[in-house]
């Protein structure tokens, strides 16, 4: 294994293990409930990041650019963050129950992902 490799996999590690304690620091400390100002913009946000890479990744699979796994995983990982916001952001009742239908679907769309991005990406798709 390259030295840089292994110095990166062991500051990750590293940050893996230093994060413990801040998420005790916060889980005590942040407040159950806050007003937040652009409410609207960050969930929009989401969407649109995701929007761009069911793109990015359909662009660069159907070329049979393998760069097409990166957007494919790092799709995965927006689609997860927002089904995970939907749901902890919801009120019991109807706005939970949809969003739970939501995230059922972006966790299809993550599964999806994740196949892309751990396949090998033999060449270019061929019509059908």
């Amino acid at each position: 294994m390259a030295v840089k490799r292994k110095w990166a996999l062991v500051l990750l590690g590293a940050a893996a293990v230093l994060l413990v304690p801040w998420m005790v620091v916060l889980a005590l400390t942040l407040p159950a409930s806050t007003r937040v100002h652009n409410w609207s913009l960050a969930w929009i946000g989401l969407d649109v990041l995701m929007a761009a890479g069911c793109a990015a990744t359909a662009l660069l699979g159907l070329r049979g650019d393998p760069r097409a796994r990166l957007t494919a995983s790092a799709t995965a990982s927006v689609a997860v963050l927002d089904a995970w916001f939907d749901i902890t952001t919801s009120q019991v009742g109807g706005p939970l129950a949809e969003a739970v239908a939501c995230a059922v679907a972006e966790g299809g769309l993550a599964v999806a992902c994740v196949f892309l991005a751990l396949s090998k990406g033999r060449g270019k798709a061929t019509p059908g």
